[in-house]
């Protein structure tokens, strides 16, 4: 079986990112540097300097010795009410609550990149917004890479999962993986079971082994969340 290859960043989140790096290193940074950094070939990073270029963007620098931001440059502020800046304060601290690093990872993200664009003037709000959002207490999945989830979610790929119940009786599953639901004290991912031959819901902290296969299955233009969705949420996964 084929090693499972998560999804590449989109195009124009590297450009930005390949800004933010030099804007933030001390010294040049070559293109395998920023290419081990971001995941990508080092010709990859050659015509993303090109590019960026192109845009006058004003990196200097040549392949081999390195490439500088030069200083004084920024990208256009967002204009963002105080409101809207709050909104995404919350948003990313109630992203931690959820147990899943990657998307955690991601909301810290959004909160750097955010918080470096924002004017001056604007950006105490955002970081030292003075809001409290709980930690929630979903168990933290141990058996399963929730981002292996979302991903198989996202390509319509078949999921293997070694499931234990409520009574510890453990059973081996493929699932169609539908759609991932948050709450304040689980996780569950809504599925189609080809065990049961119908809509389950499982508990991501009662998974014990789980595996993305290369099958893909068919998500009818959006048949199957629809009818995932008019179900109840407490759908067992027995």
């Amino acid at each position: 079986m084929k090693a499972y290859e998560p999804g590449f960043m989109r195009r124009s989140d590297r450009l930005f990112d390949i800004i933010q790096r030099l804007r933030a290193a001390t010294r040049p940074m070559t293109a395998a540097m920023l290419a081990a950094g971001l995941e990508v070939t080092p010709r990859t990073i050659y015509r993303d300097i090109a590019t960026l270029q192109a845009r006058r963007v004003p990196i200097d620098g040549e392949a081999g010795v390195g490439y500088v931001l030069r200083k004084g440059f920024d990208l256009p502020p967002l204009m963002f009410t105080i409101e809207e800046i709050e909104a995404i304060a919350v948003g990313a601290r109630m992203v931690r609550r959820l147990r899943d690093p990657k998307l955690q990872e991601a909301a810290d993200g959004v909160l750097a990149k955010v918080t470096t664009v924002l004017p001056e003037a604007l950006r105490a709000s955002l970081v030292g917004s003075p809001i409290f959002v709980s930690a929630g207490d979903a168990v933290a999945a141990e058996g399963v890479d929730l981002a292996d989830l979302r991903a198989a979610i996202r390509e319509s790929r078949k999921f293997h999962i070694t499931y234990a119940d409520e009574k510890g009786r453990r059973t081996h599953r493929t699932i169609w993986p539908i759609a991932m639901a948050y709450y304040v004290d689980v996780t569950l991912v809504g599925a189609w079971c080809e065990l049961r031959a119908d809509y389950r819901n499982f508990r991501v902290e009662r998974i014990g082994a789980s595996r993305v296969l290369d099958e893909r299955f068919d998500q009818d233009n959006g048949r199957l969340f629809r009818e995932w969705s008019a179900l109840p949420k407490e759908r067992p996964a027995g």
